[in-house]
């Protein structure tokens, strides 16, 4: 019922910026929920996905967390459904695999939907 395309993942220097960019479709179902909650999250191999960030539909309340706040901003774009997550000041730190996700409940942490990922590399 909703599927998400990330993009805009890459290589990048040390204290360089990415854009990524994400896409839901199925919108006419996701706006049956009127909390939906779109999310970033990462994954380094062997390790846990992390929470990044994510964005309440509904208000536009952001929520980010510690290590990105100040370098990382999740936005709604133009473009129906579509997030984009700019990151700034990379760090090698920051070199994982990306998703996209979405929860029709609200949740912050939590969601039922995820995108296939994309790659960022930050190279020191």
């Amino acid at each position: 019922q909703v599927q998400l395309v990330e993009s805009g993942g890459g290589l990048v220097q040390s204290g360089g910026s990415l854009r990524l960019s994400c896409t839901a479709s199925g919108g006419t179902f996701m706006r049956t929920f009127s909390r939906y909650t779109m999310g970033w999250f990462r994954q380094v191999p062997g390790k846990e996905r992390e929470f990044v960030a994510a964005l309440r539909w509904s208000d536009g309340n952001t929520y980010y967390t510690d290590s990105v706040k100040g370098r990382f901003t999740m936005s709604r774009s133009n473009v129906e459904n579509t997030v984009t997550l700019q990151m700034n000041s990379l760090k090698p730190e920051d070199t994982a695999a990306y998703y996209c996700a979405v929860d029709l409940l609200g949740r912050i942490y939590e969601y039922g939907y995820w995108g296939q990922g994309t790659q960022v590399t930050v190279s020191s």
